[in-house]
């Protein structure tokens, strides 16, 4: 299988804007619709969250690794590139910030339900800023599953 770095590159893209999507725009909107208890639906989305984090972080560092391999330095001028690193960089913040504080808020908030808590209002806005971070992602993830092309020696090939 020839360019099997480029096909991989093409299912990262897939996993990860494709998880995106599916928790933040289906699955989440669907439990909270779904669970009578908003606690116990806060939480599993909050997992789901978590583990398209994950999947973020590993298909973000290998399709920034391929970038960088396919143009080298010239990668950074390339608008996938910088698509990428930009989505890279709201992972990380989403993973090593807006986890670690909205958890310890809804921690702090025991035996209350965050919401109902001191905590409430911290938390609500944490929420909204996250919710627009996953958004900004989200476009930033359509430029690349619309971009994403075969290396040139391929094209003549598709066409």
């Amino acid at each position: 299988m020839k360019n099997i770095s480029y096909h991989l590159a093409s299912l990262a893209i897939t996993a990860w804007v494709g998880s995106l999507w599916a928790i933040s725009y289906l699955a989440a909107p669907v439990l909270f619709y779904m669970q009578p208890d908003k606690e116990l639906a806060g939480r599993l989305a909050g997992h789901m969250f978590s583990a398209t984090h994950d999947i973020g972080l590993v298909c973000g560092v290998y399709l920034l690794a391929y970038l960088l391999w396919r143009f080298k330095w010239a990668a950074a001028r390339q608008p996938m590139f910088l698509a990428s690193s930009l989505m890279l960089l709201l992972t990380l913040i989403m993973l090593f910030y807006f986890e670690p504080v909205m958890n310890g808020l809804k921690a702090e908030a025991l035996p209350l339900d965050v919401m109902h808590s001191a905590y409430g209002a911290r938390f609500r806005m944490l929420h909204g800023i996250s919710q627009l971070l996953a958004l900004v992602e989200s476009l930033l993830g359509a430029y690349l599953v619309i971009k994403n092309r075969p290396p040139n020696t391929l094209q003549e090939k598709f066409v």
